[in-house]
């Protein structure tokens, strides 16, 4: 279900040696939006297990997982990475389009984002090859996928801050954040090479 990087591995038993013993179970949970999410890894002891929760062994490591969320992190890869600013553990879902394994975004934001996006924005990306879809809305953010042309893009930036964002904010003045979670390094035909 899960991988652990050696460098996870040492670093979670070295916290772990730091405890009181009480301390013996890793809960991972998935907050935000599903199409970008985040993880929350807490350090936990065994009574704290709760009842939507399973009980995954990863080697000599025991993780709790919500059972909702038991799919999503199938696959993912946990590892411990330090940086100049900050350090910690991340969590990588396996690799597929965020919008592969999620229903389509439904209710009246989501009708009018898609509306904008079939009428206004897709047909005049369409002569680079590209497409803009909606993955997830979450109250009055979304969250949008760039594929085909777009998805590498040099000008991708560009193109959803200055064309895309203004479009629609303009027909849907409440939004309050558009989140790019275009996986663009996996991009194979861009149509301005980086």
């Amino acid at each position: 279900m899960l991988t652990f990087t050696d460098r996870a591995r040492e670093m979670l038993g070295s916290f772990l040696d730091q405890g009181d013993g009480e301390l013996e179970y890793l809960r991972i949970a998935m907050v935000g939006s599903p199409a970008a999410p985040e993880f929350e890894l807490t350090l936990v002891s065994p009574g704290e297990q709760r009842d939507d929760e399973q009980k995954v062994e990863v080697g000599a490591i025991t993780v709790l997982i919500a059972d909702a969320q038991a799919d999503r992190l199938e696959g993912a890869t946990v590892d411990f990475v330090e940086r100049v600013n900050e350090s910690g553990f991340e969590v990588r879902p396996r690799v597929s389009g965020a919008a592969a394994d999620l229903p389509t975004p439904t209710g009246p934001v989501a009708d009018r984002v898609i509306e904008v996006l079939q009428d206004q924005v897709n047909p005049a990306i369409a002569s680079h090859g590209g497409a803009i879809n909606l993955v997830d809305v979450k109250g009055t953010e979304i969250y949008l996928e760039m594929s085909g042309g777009c998805q590498g893009c040099a000008m991708s930036r560009l193109t959803l801050r200055q064309g895309v964002e203004r479009m629609l904010r303009q027909a849907i003045p409440e939004l309050t954040a558009v989140h790019d979670i275009t996986d663009h390094a996996s991009g194979v035909n861009p149509y301005f090479e980086a």
